[in-house]
């Protein structure tokens, strides 16, 4: 049993994790431009649509943000463009192009890499190459990767603990009990209502630096018993975050940089939002990095977590745990969504994606800029879409997708 002296020294350091790192001043505005009138973090679910276009590509403008720096040797994604002029699919009886995709889900960058290469690329609406988007949830999956590298550095010794174990100021709380895993699941049993368009919602409400939230959640009572209910909670992922910078002593950016970002190769700086003044990154959201980058990440997924050299940065089997049904939702594991086929995905409010497809070694990835938070008629033309993509990578292969291992892409 872990003495009180043990137990008071482990909360003094998730406390300093928490506010370990002050961020550095926002980035010098130029004088004709004006980032005033987005409001506080908690806004950007009311952005106007001129909003969304000018603030998803300048966070570090509007709020405060860590860099994550780019590699000095980016990993290579040779164009080799397809033709797809003849790519269809099919929405409610209505059939659709890859032009009427990019038009219809606001799509302001689209990417497919296959086998390692970029066969499709566009840009809309001003993005271009070198501009970095806001992510919103698809962070939710780099936090799930950046778990698994704590527990192969053996920060974390097992995801089947209790979260308290990392933040004692949970015990006697409805997360006393809850686990890692249960928390990286979505079923921790305790209340919660994530309505983007209610006001009045938990997500809605929760607002302030790290403490504040991690207060508010103390304060939720127990609805279900851990492990037993699936329900969707982006605070519990900054809990997530929270636990993973108490065991590693450090930053959420700072260890991606480390661990993935700067020994993969991303091509360019990315920034990670921070919650209020407090140094802490939004472990359910906010990574902003480019289109490339973000399907360089997918890659880095697709690949179970080797890098060139061969090396892995994860534990053996890690993404495949990963992206196994949890036991409360067949369509989600660890912070991962779950398509068909052994396919996955990242996915983020208002459009964000990354689809990773092993079998057909194909990885897509949306930036967009929907009009609303959520939308099932713009998710079915996303997830027809991508569905398209995988048939035509499956009759690359002669009409059926096969894996290559762990260096595929």
């Amino acid at each position: 049993m872990r003495s009180r002296s043990a137990s008071l020294l482990l909360g003094a350091a998730a406390l300093a994790a928490l506010v370990a790192c002050r961020p550095a001043p926002p980035p010098p505005l130029n004088a004709a431009q004006d980032w005033s009138g987005f409001g506080d973090l908690e806004n950007v679910l009311n952005w106007t649509p001129e909003q969304q276009l000018r603030g998803y590509r300048n966070m570090d403008r509007i709020h405060p943000t860590r860099p994550v720096p780019a590699s000095a040797h980016p990993f290579p994604l040779p164009d080799k463009p397809a033709d797809f002029s003849g790519l269809r699919y099919t929405v409610d009886a209505g059939t659709f192009d890859v032009d009427a995709f990019v038009s219809h889900n606001h799509i302001t960058g689209l990417l497919a890499i296959r086998d390692g290469d970029v066969v499709l690329e566009r840009y809309a609406q001003g993005n271009a190459r070198d501009t970095r988007w806001y992510s919103f949830s698809v962070a939710k999956s780099v936090v799930s990767m950046l778990v698994g590298a704590a527990v192969r550095d053996g920060f974390i010794s097992s995801i089947d603990v209790p979260v308290s174990t990392f933040l004692p100021v949970l015990r006697g709380s409805a997360y006393d009990e809850v686990t890692l895993r249960q928390a990286m699941t979505m079923s921790s049993g305790v209340a919660w209502d994530e309505d983007y368009a209610d006001p009045q919602s938990d997500i809605a409400q929760t607002g302030g630096s790290a403490l504040d939230r991690l207060r508010y959640l103390l304060r939720k009572p127990s609805v279900a018993p851990p492990g037993s209910t699936f329900n969707y909670n982006t605070e519990e992922t900054n809990l997530v975050g929270a636990v993973l910078r108490a065991a590693i002593g450090n930053n959420l950016a700072t260890y991606l940089d480390d661990r993935i970002w700067r020994r993969f190769g991303m091509e360019h700086d990315a920034n990670w939002l921070l919650l209020s003044e407090s140094g802490a990154e939004h472990g359910g959201c906010c990574l902003s990095a480019t289109l490339r980058d973000y399907g360089r990440l997918g890659l880095f997924a697709l690949r179970n977590g080797r890098l060139t050299d061969g090396s892995s940065v994860l534990p053996e089997g890690w993404m495949d745990a990963s992206t196994t049904a949890s036991a409360t939702n067949d369509g989600y594991g660890l912070l991962w969504w779950l398509r068909r086929d052994h396919a996955f995905a990242a996915i983020g409010i208002y459009g964000q994606a990354i689809y990773i497809n092993p079998p057909c070694r194909l990885v897509i990835v949306t930036h967009s800029a929907w009009p609303r938070a959520t939308d099932r008629e713009r998710s079915a033309h996303r997830e027809a879409f991508f569905g398209e993509m995988a048939r035509w990578a499956a009759a690359q292969d002669g009409g059926s997708c096969q894996a290559r291992g762990d260096d595929a892409g």
